[in-house]
Formats: C-alpha cells, sequence, structure tokens
C-alpha cells in the first residue's frame, strides 16, 4: 500500500513539475531573430543585400530594430543611435535623402544647399571665395536627383564657340569658381580663339615667329596673365632706343600684331 501511495505521490510530482515546465514556456516572450524578419518584410532585405554597405555587412536588423511593434513603439531607431561626430550628422530629417537600408543611394529633393555643404567643405570654400551664378543656385539644382550626378556644363552654357565640345570647357573651368580660369600648358590656341577671336586673328596672319607661339607660352597657367617682352627677348636694342620708346609696344604694335609698326617710327 505505502509503494502504492509513493507510486503516486512521485507521478504526481512529475506532472506538476512538466505542467510548471510547460506553462513557463506558454507565455515566456519570444525571442525574434533576423530569419523571422523576412518572412514579412520583403522589400528591405532585398535593398539592404544590394546597397547596404555597412549596414549589410556590420550590423544586422535586431541591432537596429531593437523591439517590434506593438510590443515596442520605438522600434525606428535615430540614426544618431550609430552616427555622431559630424556636423552632417547633426542635421535633421536624416529620410529626407536617405533610405536606411540604402544608405548611399541618396536621393535628392527639394532645394539643398546647407545640407550638401556639411561633407563639401571645399567646393563650399571656392564657392563662397569666389562668387558667381553657380553660388547662387542650390547644389542639386547642378547635381539633381541623385547623389553623384556631375552634369554636362553645356546643359546650362552655351559653347564658346561651335568647335567646343563639354570635355573642353573643363580644361579652363572649375564648376565651383567658374570665374577662376586656370589651363595647362598643353592647351590648344583653337580653345583661346573661341573667346579671343580678334588676337587668334592676327597671330595667325602674322608673318613673325609670335605666330609659331601657342597662347599659352606668353599667357601661361593663368586666364589674363600678361608677359613682359623681356621675360623672352631681354634689352635686344640699343640703350638709346629704349630710353627714348619706353614700352616695345610704342614701335611694335601688339605682340599679336608685330608686322603692324607704328608710323611715327617708320616716317
Amino acid at each position: 500500500m505505502k509503494n502504492c501511495h509513493f507510486r503516486f505521490w512521485f507521478a504526481a510530482t512529475g506532472l506538476f513539475i512538466f505542467l510548471l515546465v510547460l506553462s513557463s514556456n506558454a507565455i515566456a516572450e519570444p525571442e525574434l531573430s533576423v530569419g523571422d524578419c523576412v518572412k514579412c518584410h520583403k522589400v528591405q532585405p532585398k535593398e539592404i543585400a544590394a546597397a547596404g554597405v555597412s549596414h549589410k555587412d556590420e550590423i544586422d536588423c535586431i541591432d537596429c530594430h531593437a523591439g517590434h511593434r506593438p510590443i515596442s513603439d520605438g522600434n525606428i531607431p535615430a540614426c544618431a543611435q550609430c552616427h555622431e561626430g559630424k556636423e552632417h550628422y547633426a542635421l535633421d530629417d536624416c529620410l529626407r535623402c536617405h533610405n536606411p537600408h540604402e544608405p548611399l543611394n541618396v536621393v535628392l529633393e527639394g532645394e539643398l544647399k546647407a545640407e550638401c555643404l556639411t561633407c563639401h567643405t571645399e567646393q563650399n570654400a571656392q564657392l563662397v571665395a569666389n562668387p558667381s551664378s553657380h553660388t547662387d543656385v542650390s547644389c542639386n539644382f547642378c547635381h539633381a536627383e541623385k547623389h553623384r550626378v556631375i552634369p554636362v556644363c553645356t546643359e546650362c552654357h552655351e559653347p564658346h564657340s561651335e568647335q567646343m565640345t563639354q570635355n573642353d570647357c573643363s580644361v579652363c573651368h572649375a564648376a565651383h569658381q567658374p570665374t577662376i580660369l586656370e589651363y595647362p600648358e598643353t592647351t590648344q590656341s583653337l580653345l583661346c580663339a573661341a573667346c579671343h577671336d580678334d588676337a587668334f586673328a592676327q597671330l595667325q596672319a602674322s608673318q613673325t615667329k609670335h605666330h609659331e607661339v601657342g597662347c599659352v607660352e606668353c599667357h601661361a597657367n593663368r586666364h589674363k596673365t600678361v608677359p613682359q617682352c623681356s621675360d623672352c627677348h631681354g634689352m635686344p636694342h640699343s640703350p638709346g632706343i629704349h630710353a627714348k620708346f619706353s614700352e616695345c609696344g610704342n614701335c611694335h604694335n601688339t605682340a599679336h600684331d608685330l608686322d603692324n609698326l607704328k608710323s611715327e617710327v617708320t616716317n
């Protein structure tokens, strides 16, 4: 009889423990895994896989979305949770330009300038130091709709001549300081002629050695550089002639039209 009671007690105790464990498991809060996310969210995993960069390689869904609605109301994190220490990260409304699942596919909408210049500080310095019509427009007026779009100048500007192409613009002009003209020593005189057609025509007609000299050999590196004749020719005449005619142009007219000696000298 005692054995029967013992068996009953042992079975009842085991059943109680089993039911207790089962009950505790039933009421325990379930834990979500990344594998659970893709069961409902189809678009976001594809975006991350294609263009997630560090959001793909260094974190996963649960690192950002620590909970899920309705249990967790704040399951959309602030970007500042991870991104800080730069002026750009202090801007309001990151989602205006960035989709966090493809963060470098930046979409530019509305008038954007202050936002862009928090990253592109060098371009800002050039625009401020060299005011032009480019200074007054928003950045995405030129770099439209999507980040890193580089427009062609001829979308807004007529070329200086029919011979000029879009590739020629950047030989002399930098987009963020377009009024500062600097050019390499390989620049063809034909590009200069697009604006300085009179000077180019005179050189083409000239029978002097200047006919063979490229524009950039005299007007070196930067626009409106005007050299002294003595930089190349020294003092070629006697001291008396240089004393009487203090400037080379007194006799030789301009460097582009040396054959046209002035009448007061030839008479």
